[in-house]
């Protein structure tokens, strides 16, 4: 691209009616350098906050006929790098469009703005004893629709599946300015499920101006537990056979011992310091069907070495365990102000294994590693500390955090499990995929966003991309037609 006269078309935006509020001064523009993978940062040509989706679609229109590079930005706690600015382009900043335009209890269903928080759907929801499911830690500021840009998690997404599984409908904003409706209302929508592979694709199809998601009803009866290990490896063996063992619970989190005192420290939230690994599992349904889950747990976490076990006696202590679980990466601070934290999935099979090889990684590298995770769901999230004040130091925490993201590629895994690829995670792409895998993914990119102007150098890299770091080998008969261009 590029756009010659910035002035010009700084006019045309300014044109749109409703009047936009357009910001181009760098002082003004410095919060939006980047999101929260702050080893990147970016200042935009300009800053947009449109507050109707005529805006947006008129926005994606000028920037289409300039070729003007477009980034959707929301909350900004996304950890991969995707609301990272391109020094050339517009950012569009979803958070104006934040109404609740419906709660459906019938149909269990809430119609929502992509810059509504997370945690304020669930609050919409509670009168009709309904609720949101997926819940990120950074639920009380995350926004819905960075939720469905990076297919976001939480720890109650074992039992009731990540975003992907709770949206149903969006209406979307293609780069050339047209708003398509994809999804629907229903349970199933014709043809190909466009909501799927709009979910997770971090920015790069569309802008999303509407969200359907689905509500789950709160359930009758819930028991949290808190489990107490001598070993990482005795609770990482007791995630494996609690749901081999025909329990789904709702959530089945672990934290370490540096993770454990990090959160007693700051929250004081009554764990015990003498353990190696907890586990926090919370079990939910109908009454009986939960107590006799239960006992099925208490037997598989005593088989497993449980020097202790738990079970919070109210809803106050209850919300005080899923508070410090929730609080952990804020608490981490406490140890070394920096850290630098990973999102690989794994088969829960492996998590002794894949644990103990981070570890070990660790002592290579001469860098302390903590973990808490979604260890129902096999997501890690290792958490790399490092002197910031140190040439060099971030980098090495990044190469460490990338090999454990191929040890993760290794054993059957993936490189992301809710954070996205964004800018981070580029690299191990070339390691997942192969080539026509990587062709496909630039295929659906240009059946969507022809001219390449939305998120561009995000996500996918190209093959040429792969050849040069290194990290793909070509198998025979593998060679695509061409090499796709980087968007």
């Amino acid at each position: 691209m590029l756009v010659t006269d910035t002035s010009n078309f700084i006019a045309c935006l300014q044109r749109i009616q409703p009047p936009l509020n357009i910001l181009t001064d760098v002082e003004r523009l410095k919060p939006f350098e980047t999101d929260a993978f702050i080893s990147h940062r970016a200042t935009p040509l300009c800053a947009v906050l449109p507050e109707t989706e005529s805006q947006v679609a008129e926005i994606l229109k000028s920037c289409s006929r300039e070729r003007v590079p477009v980034v959707t930005r929301g909350a900004g706690t996304g950890i991969s790098g995707g609301a990272i600015p391109h020094d050339d382009g517009v950012l569009v900043v979803l958070t104006k469009l934040n109404k609740i335009a419906n709660v459906d209890a019938l149909a269990r269903t809430a119609t929502v703005g992509p810059g509504v928080r997370n945690l304020a759907v669930s609050d919409a929801a509670k009168p009709f004893r309904l609720f949101y499911a997926p819940d990120p830690s950074s639920q009380l500021i995350c926004s819905i629709g960075g939720n469905v840009a990076e297919n976001s998690g939480g720890v109650h997404c074992l039992k009731y599946g990540l975003t992907t599984h709770n949206v149903m409908r969006a209406r979307v904003i293609t780069s050339d300015g047209d708003v398509i409706e994809i999804g629907s209302r229903a349970l199933d929508a014709a043809g190909y499920d466009l909501m799927a592979v709009m979910t997770g694709s971090e920015g790069m199809l569309g802008l999303i101006t509407e969200i359907t998601v689905k509500l789950v009803a709160e359930p009758e009866h819930i028991e949290t537990m808190l489990a107490a290990f001598p070993s990482v490896t005795d609770a990482a063996n007791a995630v494996g056979k609690i749901i081999g063992g025909g329990v789904i619970p709702a959530a089945l989190e672990m934290m370490d011992k540096m993770v454990v005192e990090a959160c007693e420290k700051v929250m004081s939230a009554g764990f015990p310091l003498d353990a190696e690994a907890l586990l926090l599992i919370e079990l939910d349904g109908v009454r009986e069907e939960v107590a006799e889950q239960l006992a099925r747990v208490e037997t598989v976490l005593n088989e497993c070495h449980a020097q202790e076990i738990r079970v919070a006696a109210n809803a106050a202590e209850r919300e005080k365990l899923w508070r410090a679980r929730k609080g952990a990466f804020a608490a981490l601070a406490t140890i070394q102000p920096d850290y630098y934290t990973i999102d690989g999935t794994i088969p829960r099979r492996c998590l002794p294994e894949v644990l103990a090889r981070y570890a070990e990684l660790g002592r290579e590298y001469g860098m302390t590693v903590a973990n808490v995770f979604h260890a129902g769901d096999g997501n890690l999230h290792p958490c790399i500390f490092y002197d910031g004040t140190v040439p060099g130091e971030m980098e090495r925490s990044e190469e460490l955090g990338g090999k454990m993201l191929e040890i993760c590629v290794e054993v059957g895994g993936t490189i992301t499990g809710e954070h996205g690829v964004g800018i981070e995670k580029l690299k191990q792409m070339c390691v997942q995929f192969r080539p026509l895998e990587l062709s496909a993914f630039h295929e659906i990119k240009a059946a969507f966003d022809p001219s390449g102007i939305l998120n561009p150098g995000k996500g996918i890299p190209s093959l040429k991309r792969c050849s040069e770091w290194g990290g793909m080998h070509v198998r025979a008969g593998e060679i695509p037609r061409s090499d796709i261009p980087r968007f």
